[in-house]
């Protein structure tokens, strides 16, 4: 560890079967607290995996007031999802660090697949493993409003939020090459949808999809939404026409948050998102990523299933390598890996120990 580091403040409690690993040392190292990161740090600490979760606290569906479509917990506010998550995974051992990772350096002296990972104030720890799941961020118009509407009444997925806002006016916002697609798709929901291309070109054979699906055409610019009582209630145009909406809903440009993947080399795909295999390993040897970080269109449930996947893979990874140095102590006449010790769930309110 660098000399200049200093040691992070660490919440929870976590045990290992791996004896001689240092305070700061992990097996693994789950950077991004959302539900990828903390779907895969519960199954890897009911692997009996030594766990820490970096987060910084800004999930991306932090404006949403409810998360829809996750069998279970349709309806249930992200933030209580994630508590949820946070208090299941302390439960088996888990660890948790608040703060924002600046940089992974892979590699160590004997070449083993080992992590240096950096925080912004200077600490530091060390993983055998790393797990990235910070996400991406959603580029949006700059139009006045758009921002401050985000996640209430200006809406992307309509399968996240299209049956909230059933039968209501609706409208499309334009300029996107898939916004065609994306008002044929949200028709699905309302009879009354409207296409704001915002001063995009249409080509004929789109305007003939959209009229022949009863969507209509607004080809003016967009000026501002009107905001009434915290409501949204029309799309204002640059001619001054205000058109009636109850909802809006815009397909953002997706931006990874994948500067740490990228910065150690990770391979990425001829549209720049990093390429990982179907456990989410990256080209880097230890080096895992799940959630929206690789796949923009992995929604809370499809991120939950690939950080489970990550998880499974990461800690068959791992297994084979203590297996491999199992053995190297074993030709070397050392002593032989000991039964792990009696590992204990936490119980709530109590310390927790390890038997010696």
């Amino acid at each position: 560890m660098n000399e200049n580091s200093t040691q992070p403040h660490i919440d929870g409690t976590a045990q290992s079967a791996h004896a001689g690993t240092e305070a700061t040392g992990f097996d693994v190292a789950v950077i991004g607290g959302g539900a990828a990161g903390l779907s895969a740090a519960l199954v890897l600490t009911r692997a009996r995996r030594r766990v820490v979760v970096i987060d910084a606290g800004h999930p991306r569906n932090a404006p949403a007031a409810h998360m829809q479509g996750f069998l279970g917990s349709d309806g249930l506010p992200p933030t209580e999802l994630l508590a949820a998550g946070r208090t299941e995974v302390a439960g088996y051992g888990g660890q948790f660090v608040h703060g924002t990772v600046t940089s992974i350096d892979p590699g160590s002296a004997d070449g083993s697949a080992r992590f240096l990972v950096r925080l912004e104030d200077g600490t530091a720890l060390t993983a055998r493993r790393v797990l990235v799941t910070t996400g991406l961020r959603d580029d949006i118009p700059g139009i006045p409003g758009i921002r401050e509407r985000w996640g209430k009444d200006l809406l992307h997925c309509p399968y996240c939020h299209g049956y909230e806002v059933r039968d209501q006016p609706l409208g499309v916002l334009g300029g996107n090459p898939e916004s065609v697609t994306h008002a044929l798709l949200i028709r699905q929901w309302s009879d009354d949808v409207v296409l704001f291309s915002n001063g995009a070109t249409l080509t004929a054979d789109q305007r003939e999809r959209l009229v022949a699906s009863a969507i209509g055409i607004v080809d003016e610019h967009v000026s501002q939404l009107i905001v009434e009582d915290d409501h949204l209630t029309g799309v204002e145009l640059a001619t001054g026409q205000v058109v009636p909406r109850a909802a809006l809903f815009v397909r953002p440009d997706f931006v990874p948050n994948d500067s740490l993947l990228t910065g150690v080399g990770a391979a990425t795909h001829a549209n720049g998102w990093v390429a990982v295999d179907q456990t989410g390993k990256t080209s880097v040897p230890g080096l895992w990523a799940a959630g929206n970080a690789t796949n923009p269109r992995a929604q809370v449930i499809t991120a939950a299933g690939e950080g489970s996947a990550a998880a499974i893979a990461i800690n068959n990874d791992l297994t084979e390598e203590d297996a491999e140095h199992a053995v190297t102590r074993f030709r070397l006449g050392l002593n032989r890996r000991t039964a792990p010790r009696t590992h204990r769930r936490p119980q709530q309110g109590l310390p927790t120990t390890t038997p010696k």
